[in-house]
């Protein structure tokens, strides 16, 4: 059994009915991971899913089997990108790697293929940054993560402080836990609000959160400062990295036209 089967086993299905799912489609979803990935950033993301009418999830990366995540979490069995021939859905998620994601040529050639056929496009935090380096949101609006939203202007992608956005067939969550909302929203599309509303209940999405302390014009002034000097630990790098492939972006733009 490999590490998706071992999770999709673990969860309860809300489609347990045999008569119905021998009649449903597939509905092939493909998270598109890479090392140092922000694990809340794709499960949060598969929780809800995973809970689609045929939902079929995939976890592959470039070159599959074990894959690290940031805080010594690992994720075994993946299957590499080029295996994998297309999908109903892509979602591509953040974190730390996309620094070095941003740049593995790989892995910009697998999602842009994957994400040009796919029925949608997602992504959470600061995949969709990964999304505009591939060419896949050039002339569209975008989440990202608060700290990094900025920079999606250098791929011709308009920045949006939303939590979610939707543009044509993306979906893109600002950052980490917003890629949960992006989900359901997702799911209320292609499943309807019903099916959406009865998934929250199951898992019991109520968020209350005891600190008023989730985006940076609402958190104290001290703590936005500590958390600014954290990021700009990375800030040189990060830019660098965005830079040229914003380039890249731009040259193969070029190219094809």
């Amino acid at each position: 059994m490999n590490g998706i089967s071992a999770i999709r086993l673990g969860m309860h299905d809300l489609r347990r009915q045999p008569r119905e799912a021998a009649m449903t489609p597939t509905f092939d979803i493909v998270f598109a991971l890479y090392p140092r990935i922000t694990q809340l950033d794709f499960t949060g993301p598969f929780e809800v899913l995973a809970r689609l009418p045929g939902s079929r999830c995939i976890l592959a990366s470039v070159d599959g089997g074990d894959l690290p995540a940031d805080h010594g979490m690992k994720f075994a069995g993946l299957t590499p990108l080029d295996q994998v021939p297309g999908c109903d859905l892509l979602c591509v998620p953040g974190g730390f790697g996309t620094v070095e994601a941003i740049e593995d040529a790989r892995y910009l050639a697998a999602i842009r293929r994957l994400g040009l056929q796919a029925r949608y496009v997602t992504s959470v935090c600061t995949g969709s940054l990964l999304l505009a380096a591939a060419g896949l949101l050039r002339g569209k609006r975008a989440a990202c993560h608060w700290a990094w939203r900025d920079r999606l202007a250098e791929f011709g992608v308009t920045p949006d402080a939303a939590r979610v956005v939707r543009d044509g067939n993306v979906f893109t969550g600002g950052g980490v836990t917003a890629g949960i909302d992006m989900a359901f929203e997702v799911m209320a599309e292609v499943a309807g609000r019903d099916h959406a509303e009865l998934v929250q209940l199951a898992i019991e999405y109520a968020p209350a959160p005891p600190f008023d302390s989730g985006r940076p014009e609402l958190a104290r002034e001290p703590v936005l400062r500590v958390a600014l000097e954290r990021m700009d630990a990375m800030r040189a790098r990060r830019d660098a990295a965005i830079r040229r492939a914003a380039e890249a972006a731009i040259e193969a733009c070029a190219a094809g036209s």
